[in-house]
């Protein structure tokens, strides 16, 4: 479903509400998580890239997760996202520009850059970052969090993932 224009987000809220067992009234987020990724990336790197930025706003923003699941038979599962992740795409210039905006922004961001697909582990992963400065990074994905308006700003010139 795609939720990138008025009618995605009334689509979305009305999910939101059938599916709430006592038909409350729909959530509106003021905050949105938001992930950016380059254009020309692997479907698995996609996919890989995403889960790892994701994991650095749930670790570092605490109140982007929610309560923990349980079924009906009590057995637990983790705590996800209270709220929707979405999923942009652009080119290396528009990630590069969006890099820019969250920073001058300060809203809580986590990035991925190229070579990481080259390390095997968390260290190697922090002293591949290191190694570049902020305005070399060949970034291929971005995570933002923060108030919709301020995302949004961020995410300017890129589209939804296709």
């Amino acid at each position: 479903m795609r939720t990138d224009t008025p009618a995605g987000d009334a689509a979305l809220r009305e999910a939101a509400s059938s599916e709430t067992p006592a038909r409350e009234a729909a959530v509106r987020f003021d905050t949105k998580i938001a992930v950016l990724l380059r254009d020309d990336l692997e479907p698995w790197q996609r996919l890989n890239v995403t889960a790892f930025l994701v994991s650095g706003l749930g670790s570092a923003v605490p109140e982007v997760v929610g309560e923990p699941y349980a079924d009906a038979d009590d057995t637990a599962y983790l705590p996800m996202f209270r709220q929707p992740v979405l999923i942009f795409e652009g080119s290396k210039e528009t990630l590069t520009t969006a890099h820019g905006r969250v920073l001058s922004r300060a809203l809580p961001r986590a990035v991925f850059t190229r070579d990481l697909f080259a390390t095997g582990n968390d260290r190697d992963n922090r002293a591949a970052v290191r190694a570049v400065p902020r305005d070399q990074l060949d970034l291929v994905g971005l995570a933002v969090y923060g108030p919709r308006n301020a995302v949004d700003k961020v995410l300017k010139g890129a589209r939804m993932h296709a």
